[in-house]
């Protein structure tokens, strides 16, 4: 069953997204679904710096190869 509804899919993706940096990315730290959006919350803090550094990696990226 797909969700129409974009505002509720994308809460579902952050979710997802957020779990997966829990899992992977921050050495298995405590996935808690309160968290999300939480910007008091040490892992949500983490998780959203981890967004920042991928996407200067990735504009760098594309940086470096236009020249």
């Amino acid at each position: 069953m797909a969700i129409t509804n974009p505002t509720v899919a994308k809460i579902f993706s952050d979710l997802e997204a957020y779990r997966d940096f829990c899992r992977f990315e921050n050495g298995g730290c405590v996935f808690d679904e309160k968290a999300l959006y939480n910007k008091k919350d040490p892992n949500w803090q983490a998780y959203e710096k981890w967004q920042g550094w991928i996407r200067a990696k990735n504009r760098n990226k594309a940086r470096n190869q236009r020249s």
